[in-house]
């Protein structure tokens, strides 16, 4: 197939955050970026109509500042193609002198085509009780998940777990690739399948682990090698993003795709992840082909699946404090909203309810940010949690920007700039899963 190669490159000022800042002005993050992009398209993607472009998926994004006049450090991952770094071992920590932090997590989610329900589609995360529950079989453990009791999240999953009987803990999220309904194969088992076999194998840590601390692109190891060997899960495919978070402040990142992460620190975006594409349109993916797809491919010919492992997930280390906020989401989220929106609904909230307190402009956390996000131990949080709030208010502002026809995403402004003539305008309507994770220093001893 002819295919034209087609070079795009930009790059403007990368500021990184200032290192031991307790007090941060009250402003909007910028769009400070730098990247290269290789993009490779077939003479046909450019014939594509524009229903096309309705149910692809967001690939490159930008974003325009809406809150404020004033900008803050924006710093992407500019170098996605980072692999196998390995300088992220808690065993290296002084633990008596370093502060020690909890992660508490919610996710809100809603599946395309279906009413955003702000109390029905969240998820607080249970207490984990290692001693009642520590699975060393991790196909026994996805077995007693019961597939009717998923979250309705369509293609889209997420997961939470503590890591065996540490205080370390795991999230993230996993987009099924809808392509693959075209070849009869529902995408969901595929994302599903692997966050839950994830989430079994952090809690089994260290059984089929051959290292002295887990690190999220071997668990993504993990858990796609389950799915590969699970017959129940015919094929598919799915990008994913997921986190190993220490009590010691230092989380690790893997992203592989277009999902994505933010790290925001009071009214700060010191993180945004990089999307990994092959080509417009076209993110990394974990895939598994069916048996008869592989037959009918070495019989007839035709062209092979698209499929990258997880060792070619982009890594990063991030240090975080008191108050911070993590966000893992789909792209159902990041086509819709800018990292520009995301931090003003994250800061307004967090304002609104105390967590972060403008003090003369100057944003400073709050002293009940531990009750606010019911931080007491063997308690689970509920949706008056501050992470929950926050959840709810970026999924429901994704979805109704993915619904809005006049209001142009991020996804849209990336076809206006590469494909004028699609005159497409407005949101992407999408599956929805974003996950909120908000760092508590834990009080000493």
């Amino acid at each position: 197939m002819l295919r034209i190669l087609l070079f795009l490159a930009w790059a403007s000022a990368m500021t990184p955050g200032t290192a031991g800042a307790v007090r941060y002005p009250l402003c909007a993050a910028s769009q400070a970026t730098s990247a290269r992009y290789l993009l490779s398209l077939s003479v046909s993607s450019f014939l594509a109509p524009s229903h096309a472009f309705r149910t692809s998926r967001a690939t490159i994004r930008r974003s325009s500042s809406l809150y404020a006049p004033q900008t803050c450090p924006l710093n992407r991952d500019a170098s996605p193609a980072t692999i196998g770094l390995r300088s992220f071992h808690s065993s290296s920590h002084n633990w008596d002198a370093s502060p020690q932090f909890s992660y508490h997590v919610a996710a809100s989610y809603s599946a395309k085509g279906h009413k955003f329900d702000a109390k029905g589609n969240l998820f607080t995360n249970n207490v984990y009780d290692p001693s009642k529950s520590n699975p060393r079989v991790l196909g026994d453990c996805k077995s007693a998940i019961d597939k009717r009791a998923r979250a309705r999240s369509g293609q889209d999953a997420f997961f939470y777990s503590q890591v065996g009987t540490t205080k370390t803990t795991t999230f993230g999220v996993a987009d099924g690739v809808g392509g693959w309904v075209e070849s009869g194969i529902d995408p969901a088992d595929f994302s599903h399948g692997l966050c839950e076999y994830m989430a079994c194998a952090a809690r089994a840590w260290p059984h089929h682990s051959n290292t002295t601390s887990l690190h999220p692109q071997d668990l993504l190891q993990v858990g796609y090698d389950e799915v590969i060997d699970d017959k129940s899960i015919v094929g598919g495919g799915s990008t994913a993003c997921l986190a190993v978070a220490e009590p010691n402040g230092n989380v690790e990142v893997a992203n592989l795709g277009d999902s994505g992460f933010m790290h925001l620190g009071l009214n700060a975006v010191r993180h945004f992840t990089q999307p990994q594409t092959h080509a417009f349109n076209t993110p990394f993916q974990l895939s598994k082909t069916p048996q008869r797809m592989l037959i009918q491919m070495a019989v007839f010919g035709g062209p092979s699946t698209l499929s990258d492992l997880p060792k070619v997930s982009s890594v990063t280390h991030h240090q975080v404090r008191h108050g911070d906020v993590l966000v893992f989401a789909t792209d159902g989220v990041w086509d819709n909203l800018s990292p520009q929106d995301v931090l003003g609904i994250v800061s307004r909230n967090m304002v609104n309810v105390g967590a972060w307190v403008d003090n003369d402009g100057a944003i400073e956390v709050g002293h009940e940010l531990r009750k606010l996000a019911q931080a007491d131990a063997g308690r689970k949080a509920n949706g008056d949690s501050v992470q929950a709030r926050v959840a709810i208010a970026i999924a429901k502002e994704a979805k109704d920007s993915g619904l809005n026809t006049r209001r142009d995403g991020p996804f849209a402004k990336e076809v206006q700039r590469y494909f004028p003539g699609e005159n497409w305008h407005g949101g992407k309507p999408d599956d929805i899963a974003a996950v909120v994770a908000i760092v508590v220093e834990e009080a000493s001893a």
